[in-house]
Formats: structure tokens, C-alpha cells, sequence
């Protein structure tokens, strides 16, 4: 009730109305109306795609100037590929770092402009960095189901180990690819190869869907018809998940743009970080429903043995892989008390870290940005609200506190040669990154 009460005041704010927005009145006399002829154009666009406009799109070349990181893709399957960037360092660690980025976004989320790339970051550093890039579902993913994206994960594992001639990898997990990743390390467990995976990092992801914030009021059985009904092509237009994380800040991602550009009718930004949170991405029908229904509704992954993955059951008391945990403190997906779960249940070394900002800002915040804040806490804390209560702040970036943490687990480096650059004869590549399914609608 209060969220629904919320989003109708929201709404109903008089900022939204022009005869009662003093300021849109001033434009409107300024202009002779021209700001409202501007916003009815772009209101009309926006109503044939479907989609509240963001930013100014023209300004944005995927592998021009975003998703830029110089790299190749090495392998593919009809679901994923796999992106491996081309070191900058002469000596690379070892363990090669394999990350998997949400499938319901864009994985340059992690590869934005060259100042905020994580990627372009870690590659400076040392590390392997190979990157998966999800497909957006279509007609031809429509078999995607659960099982699929565990099974991707450990494919992706294994090939990387393999091409790279190493035993393990350091993995990152974000949002619902962490989910999966915790679930993945599981199942390696229970089939005797967790050695296959040296550490894992979880940027924001929930294992435990107790307390999984506003988005669980998103989910009921109801709701979860709707979706059905929406998915009757064997998968979700990614147009409507886009809306659903829009109304959980109404005023910031669907009013200010209203009044802004609809009314006001003011130039769009060139924004790097929104033109990713307009490229949307088409979820496969079977996983999606069971995601909801198994985790946010009934929470069955914390119970062991109740989900199984690729035939194998998942029990994560189980996961003794060491595991560095990071959740934003103002988080509205991945709320901080939920993300902080994952340490009550896994069994191995757990380093928690909680960073200042939410989702999205609180993973990518470069170092040299000076932005923000992170606290860790060296002590045993039995709950969020202990771990907060004797945490140390510290200020700017915790990248550097989580590349201490990898150097920790892999002290050991190797020359930048043969296959740890991606196009040689001994690695060979199939095409340039970012490659072509990042850029498949």
C-alpha cells in the first residue's frame, strides 16, 4: 500500500501538470509553446517504442566509445560469449578472472567509458579478464531454462581453464549472475571440483530473497500471470522489466524525465550510464518465471537440497570457495541486509564489504573518481547492524581493497604471451570485442 500510495503521489505532483508548473508556464510564453510541440514529439516516439527516453542515443557507439576495452571474443555458444581483453601489463597473475555480468542488462555496465571501466581497470592492473556476454532471448532461445545459465557458468569455467592451460579461476558473480554463481559453486562442490574455482566475487547478489526489498511486491501469483501472459512468445520483452525497475524510483527515472523533456522540452543528456539502462534486454520465459516463483517468492535456495541444477542438488552450506561480498548501502534491488545473508550461509572465508551509493554506482566507482565511501570490519559480526557497529570507514573506492584481496589468493604472475593474448595463433579469436551479441536487440 505504501509503495502503490507512493507512486500515485508521485504522479499526481503538480510539477507534472503544465497549467499548474509555473516554471513549464514561463518555457511555454518563453517559447510560444515550442516546448510543448518538442515534448509531444518526444512523447509520441517514446509511445511507438515503448520505452521512456533517457539520454541522448546518438552520441553512444557500442565499441566506439563505450564497451571499448580492446579484446576479442574467444568462444561462443547460442547463449553467451566469451570476451577476453588484451593484457596492458607485461606480466599477468596466473588465475585469470572470469566475470559474469547480469543477463537481464548489458554486461558493459563493467566497460563504460574508459574512466569508469571496471574491466579496462582490472586489465590495467594484471589480471586475465574474460568477460561473458549474454544474448537477449528471441524466438530461438525460447528452450532457456533454469538449468541453462548454471550450466553456462560452469562451461564458461571449464573453457577458460582450459584455453588458458590453469587449474582455477577467480570468478565475479553480479546481481542475478552472483545468485547463480553461489548456486554454481554448489553444485561444484557437491560433484567434488569446488578446486576448479579459486575465489568468488559477488558485486550486489542475493541468496536469500527474505528481505529482497520492493521488488518482491512485484511478485505474486497474480503478478506472476501477468508475466506469463506477457512472455506468450517464449520470452519477456525487456521493455517491461525496464518499467518495473523505473517505478521503484518513479521520481527519478520516469517524472524528472517528463517534466524535463516533455514539457520543458529540453535536450536530452549524453549520459554513458543511461544509455545502458535503456538497452534492454529480452529475458528467456522458462528461467525467468522459475526465478521468480523459486527464489523471490518461495526463497527455496536457501533451503538444501529443495533446487537442484543441471541434475545436481544445491546445498549452499556447502560453498567453502573463499568469496568477497560486496552490497551498496543504499541498494534498493539488492538491499544491503539481504545481500549480507550470504554470509550466514556459506561455509568458507567470507570477506563482506559495504560500499556507500546503491546498485549501480556503488559497484562502479573507479578509484581515481574519489567518490563515495566503503567500511569493512576485521571482526566476527553475527548481522548487518553488528558489522556496521564496529566497521571502519574508509574513503573513495573499495576496488583496491578487493585487488588486495585477489593478490592475496594469487601471488604467483606469467609473461603476457601465447595464450593470454586473445587473436594469437595459440589463442584464436572469432571476431573483435565487444562482439556481436551485445549488440543484438
Amino acid at each position: 500500500m505504501r509503495f502503490a500510495t507512493q507512486n500515485v503521489l508521485d504522479a499526481m505532483s503538480p510539477a507534472n501538470f503544465p497549467l499548474v508548473n509555473p516554471v513549464v508556464l514561463e518555457r511555454t510564453m518563453e517559447t510560444g509553446g515550442d516546448n510543448l510541440m518538442r515534448g509531444l514529439e518526444r512523447l509520441s516516439s517514446d509511445l511507438e517504442k515503448g520505452q521512456l527516453t533517457h539520454t541522448d542515443t546518438s552520441q553512444f557507439e557500442i565499441g566506439e566509445n563505450i564497451a571499448a576495452t580492446p579484446g576479442k571474443v574467444i568462444y561462443e555458444t547460442e547463449l553467451f560469449q566469451l570476451i577476453q581483453y588484451a593484457p596492458t601489463t607485461p606480466e599477468v597473475m596466473a588465475t585469470p578472472l572470469v566475470i559474469f555480468p547480469p543477463w537481464i542488462n548489458r554486461f558493459y555496465i563493467l566497460d563504460l567509458n574508459a574512466k569508469k571501466s571496471f574491466v579496462r581497470w582490472a586489465v590495467a592492473q594484471g589480471l586475465t579478464v574474460v568477460m561473458v556476454s549474454w544474448r537477449s532471448a528471441d524466438e530461438s532461445l525460447t528452450h532457456i531454462d533454469w538449468d541453462s545459465y548454471f550450466q553456462a557458468q560452469i562451461e564458461a569455467i571449464d573453457v577458460v581453464r582450459e584455453r588458458l592451460k590453469v587449474p582455477s579461476v577467480h570468478t565475479i558473480g553480479y546481481c542475478v549472475a552472483g545468485t547463480t554463481l553461489a548456486g554454481t559453486l554448489a553444485v561444484l562442490a557437491e560433484r567434488g571440483e569446488a578446486d576448479k574455482v579459486k575465489s568468488a566475487t559477488f558485486f550486489t547478489a542475493q541468496v536469500d530473497f527474505q528481505h529482497a526489498g520492493e521488488l518482491k511486491l512485484f511478485i505474486d501469483d497474480g503478478k506472476l500471470q501477468l508475466i506469463r501472459q506477457a512472455s506468450k512468445g517464449g520470452y519477456l520483452d525487456g521493455r517491461y522489466l525496464a518499467a518495473a525497475f523505473n517505478m521503484l524510483r518513479g521520481n527519478d527515472l520516469i517524472w524528472n524525465y517528463v517534466v524535463n523533456h516533455y514539457l520543458l522540452g529540453e535536450d536530452y543528456p549524453a549520459f554513458d550510464l543511461l544509455f545502458w539502462n535503456g538497452d534492454v534486454t529480452n529475458l528467456p520465459a522458462k528461467w525467468h518465471e522459475a526465478y521468480l516463483r523459486d527464489l523471490y517468492r518461495d526463497n527455496l535456495l536457501v533451503e538444501p537440497g529443495a533446487l537442484s541444477a543441471d541434475g545436481t542438488p544445491i546445498d549452499l552450506t556447502k560453498v567453502a570457495t573463499p568469496s568477497y561480498v560486496q552490497a551498496g548501502r543504499e541498494d534498493h534491488i539488492a538491499p544491503p541486509e539481504s545481500v549480507w545473508k550470504i554470509t550466514e550461509l556459506f561455509s568458507g572465508p567470507i570477506r563482506f564489504v559495504l560500499a556507500g551509493s546503491g546498485h549501480i554506482a556503488g559497484v562502479v566507482n573507479p578509484p581515481e573518481a574519489n567518490k563515495y565511501q566503503y567500511w569493512t570490519n576485521a571482526g566476527a559480526s553475527d548481522s548487518l547492524d553488528s558489522f556496521v557497529d564496529g566497521a571502519t570507514e574508509h574513503p573513495g573506492s573499495w576496488w583496491p581493497d578487493w585487488l588486495d584481496w585477489i593478490e592475496g589468493h594469487d601471488p604467483k604472475r606469467l609473461k603476457a604471451t601465447g595464450v593470454r593474448k586473445p587473436g594469437s595463433k595459440a589463442n584464436p579469436a572469432i571476431e573483435d570485442a565487444p562482439g556481436r551479441y551485445v549488440k543484438m536487440r
